[in-house]
């Protein structure tokens, strides 16, 4: 059965230990997450999101090494290996301010500075510990976005609109002509 509003929150990176912990990142900066979540939904590829109750959660290493129920032991815990982490959006803590969920930007229509059409942000994901957004333009070329706060413009969730100055170069690496 599919559920419905799971937001992709982080993966498993390895176990930890012999009890069953398991290594997490999560794809967000503040511990706040975790405090007071009490089910996650583990996914391997190919398969259905399975329901775990969260028993404890600590930090180690700048990780999060998370127990859950009907994981006890190693070799349970080596099966999730690699598995992604969903959380069910009604169950995220609400944010202060003009904070955002990186979910919430996906699918924002992404403008170069002088409103120049660029594409779709479609995916947000982690390389060698910096964000990047993949872009989709509307001739289907994909552009990988380094995300620095030097190239972005603005950001409007409220009208899904981005506005970046990327770094001089990139777009002609993907193959973009973009014409002022």
């Amino acid at each position: 059965m599919a559920l419905q509003n799971l937001i992709h929150c982080g993966r498993v990176l390895k176990p930890h230990g012999l009890k069953g912990e398991l290594c997490t990142l999560w794809f967000s900066d503040s511990p706040l997450l975790l405090t007071g979540l009490r089910r996650v939904y583990l996914k391997n590829p190919g398969s259905s999101p399975r329901a775990f109750n969260i028993l404890s959660w600590r930090t180690h290493h700048g990780k999060y090494l998370v127990c859950l129920d009907k994981i006890t032991g190693r070799d349970l815990a080596e099966k999730w290996q690699g598995a992604e982490i969903f959380v069910q959006q009604q169950y995220l803590p609400q944010l202060d301010g003009n904070d955002t969920y990186l979910f919430e930007l996906l699918k924002s229509e992404v403008f170069l500075a002088g409103d120049t059409y660029l594409g779709t942000l479609e995916q947000i994901f982690e390389a060698r510990g910096s964000e990047v957004w993949q872009i989709m333009t509307s001739e289907g070329r994909e552009v990988l976005f380094p995300v620095n706060q030097q190239f972005i413009i603005d950001i409007d969730t409220d009208n899904k609109k981005i506005v970046i100055d990327p770094p001089e170069g990139l777009l002609e690496i993907y193959g973009v002509n973009i014409d002022e």
